[in-house]
C-alpha cells in the first residue's frame, strides 16, 4: 500500500513551528518555544484516542488540525508543569525510605564484617 500525499507531507514535518505552519494554526512563537515538545506530545496523545480515524485525506487533515490546535491552545493560558504531559510531571513527592542498619544482612551473615 503506497502513502497518501497527506502522510509523505507528514513525513517532511518535524518541528512543532513545521506541524503549526502547515496545518495552517496561528500560534504565538514564544509559547512554541517553551512548550514546543509537549505541544507535541499532547497532539499526539490526543490522535491516539481518535477511535475511527478515516481514510480519507482531507478528513484526515481535519482531525489532525483539530487535534494540534487544541494541543497548542493547551499550553496558552498554562505551563508544562501544570498540563502533566510527561511522566516526569505525575509522578509524586520522592519518598524517604529508612532502614534500620540492624535490619541490614550483609552478605547472608547477620554478623558485623570483620575489618
Amino acid at each position: 500500500m503506497s502513502e497518501s500525499e497527506f502522510d509523505l507531507d507528514l513525513d517532511e514535518l518535524s518541528s512543532a513551528e513545521d506541524f503549526l505552519n502547515y496545518f495552517e494554526i496561528e500560534y504565538d512563537q514564544s509559547i512554541v518555544h517553551v512548550n514546543r515538545l509537549h505541544i507535541l506530545q499532547r497532539f499526539h496523545d490526543y490522535l491516539g484516542k481518535v477511535i475511527d480515524m478515516p481514510a480519507e485525506d482531507e478528513a484526515r487533515r481535519n482531525i489532525y488540525a483539530e487535534m494540534l490546535s487544541n494541543a497548542y491552545s493547551d499550553f496558552v493560558g498554562s505551563d508544562a508543569q501544570t498540563e502533566k504531559v510527561f511522566k516526569v510531571f505525575r509522578m509524586g513527592e520522592p519518598t524517604v525510605v529508612s532502614i534500620p542498619l540492624s535490619d541490614i544482612n550483609l552478605k547472608g551473615s547477620s554478623s558485623a564484617p570483620q575489618i
